[in-house]
């Protein structure tokens, strides 16, 4: 499907939609690509389980989408696990719609290591009344590992009042703490245990469940009690309890809902809870986290700050964007100094490249990456398709406390002239902007610069004038030119509803 990631528009036009990136999967020459380098191990990573699924999956699947969703994952899945530690561990998030596929392409994939969990997380609180069928409101999360080495912290949930009373209902009349009685065996055979100045056996079919060390430093301490003959229990104390263990049913994280601080309009953005969760479960302070489609860089930030190292990947700049923003926003400049980024142009060859590449799913990548870059992600993208009026990106500045106003960017990678800097001035009195600003793969000539000056100065209530069109090259972009604006750098939802009912707002820097 298409996900669109949704900004917050100035004025009374519907929000503007910008297509975050493309998960529309075809039987296309990537999916044949995909298929023949499974079938022929061409990487060496394919094991002989996941190529047998493949091929029969492939006559049972027929070679349409979900085919083709499939080969691309187990490509994917294939990679990872190659380069994941024997003490890593690896988390697939889905739906229900495919997880049944994925997990035995999982299965097939780490068919030498081991499946250790299939979590249920209840991501919504209600279907809102589906028409057929139970309604749908969970996600599925699996947890493999590459070996039995892996990382694992055990993690705990707090107990609830009714717990308490129900498993901690007796208090020591001297020390006044909560206790409860829990049973001393289990299923299964054992050897006898010396208890005081007596040895006793376990019942038929049961064995004591601490070794002898144990059962004589706990007689020592008291902890337990003689409830028969020869019976005992084990006094286990509420202040000593670290809570209920977490099990596979997640129900206690809720959704990023509409008015959440979290909220940052990426549709497919998930719960910071949720990601420290895992994280705190697999990994320990200093270790690896990789999230091979990192959308806005939930995991990213939540790595971040639980002092892992961590690396993102994603197909659109947009996600680069969003995540270096997050980081900033939250730790500010010191947070993102130490951030490398690949694949990112930093010199005019690699532009080129980003130019001419020929993926659809990438097709306006050099725009975004102009655009964001210049405004040091603060603008938004403009995605509309064939009809964007030459509008690339959409930046707001202040003409007054009151008034908001539109900045325009247009990204321009082959030769133009005077008329298409014309173009844009028309551009942006038609658009009421207070400035468009022209990025410009080559350099500019002097009369495209002579038709800029004459389009005369801006001038806000609270700051400097400045150019009403202004020219900036990609080679100044990547020597480090940004915007110099006084921007608004997030539209509100309280200004926009302002802006509705004709009242004016202060927004915040």
């Amino acid at each position: 499907r298409n996900y669109n990631q949704i900004y917050n528009n100035i004025g009374t036009e519907d929000r503007a939609q910008a297509q975050a990136f493309m998960d529309t999967w075809t039987w296309d020459d990537h999916a044949i690509q995909c298929y023949d380098d499974i079938l022929t191990n061409k990487n060496g990573v394919q094991t002989q389980q996941s190529i047998a699924l493949i091929s029969g999956l492939e006559k049972v699947l027929g070679k349409g989408s979900l085919f083709a969703y499939l080969v691309s994952m187990t490509v994917r899945v294939a990679e990872i696990h190659r380069i994941l530690k024997p003490t890593g561990s690896f988390y697939l998030h889905c739906d229900p719609t495919a997880s049944h596929y994925l997990k035995i392409v999982v299965d097939a994939v780490f068919a030498a290591g081991e499946f250790r969990s299939e979590v249920i997380w209840q991501k919504i609180r209600s279907s809102k009344g589906q028409t057929e069928g139970f309604g749908s409101v969970h996600d599925t999360i699996f947890l493999y590992t590459k070996t039995d080495k892996a990382v694992f912290n055990h993690l705990y949930t707090p107990l609830s009042e009714e717990r308490i009373k129900t498993h901690y209902g007796q208090v020591e009349l001297d020390t006044k703490r909560r206790f409860g009685l829990y049973d001393f065996t289990q299923s299964g055979q054992g050897e006898p245990r010396t208890f005081g100045d007596r040895i006793i056996a376990p019942p038929a079919g049961k064995h004591w469940i601490w070794g002898q060390d144990r059962v004589d430093a706990a007689m020592k301490e008291g902890r337990l009690v003689q409830t028969g003959e020869n019976m005992f229990r084990v006094k286990r104390y509420l202040d000593e309890s670290r809570g209920n263990p977490l099990e596979d049913i997640w129900i206690d994280i809720p959704p990023i809902n509409a008015v959440s601080q979290e909220r940052l309009g990426y549709p497919t953005q998930k719960p910071e809870a949720l990601l420290q969760r895992i994280i705190e479960a697999s990994s320990n302070e200093g270790d690896i986290v990789l999230d091979a489609f990192c959308g806005c860089g939930t995991t990213i930030a939540v790595a971040d700050r639980l002092k892992r190292q961590w690396i993102g990947m994603d197909i659109t700049y947009q996600s680069v964007s969003l995540i270096l923003k997050r980081l900033k926003d939250h730790g500010g400049q010191e947070a993102i100094d130490n951030v490398e980024l690949h694949g990112v142009p930093k010199d005019m060859e690699s532009v080129d490249a980003l130019i001419h590449k020929k993926d659809d799913r990438v097709r306006k990548e050099f725009e975004k990456w102009a655009v964001l870059t210049y405004s040091d992600n603060r603008a938004v993208i403009n995605e509309k398709k064939g009809a964007d009026k030459g509008i690339d990106g959409i930046a707001y500045t202040r003409k007054s406390k009151e008034e908001v106003l539109p900045v325009i960017i247009s990204v321009k990678s082959g030769n133009i002239g005077r008329k298409e800097v014309a173009q844009l001035h028309g551009d942006a009195e038609r658009e009421g902007a207070a400035c468009a600003i022209l990025i410009t793969r080559n350099e500019p000539t002097k009369p495209m610069i002579q038709e800029a000056k004459e389009a005369g100065k801006f001038q806000p209530d609270m700051f400097q004038p400045f150019d009403r069109l202004q020219i900036v090259t990609v080679q100044e972009i990547l020597d480090g030119a940004r915007m110099n604006l006084p921007l608004v750098e997030e539209v509100t939802k309280k200004a926009q509803k302002a802006k509705k009912d004709d009242q004016p707002t202060l927004l915040s820097e």
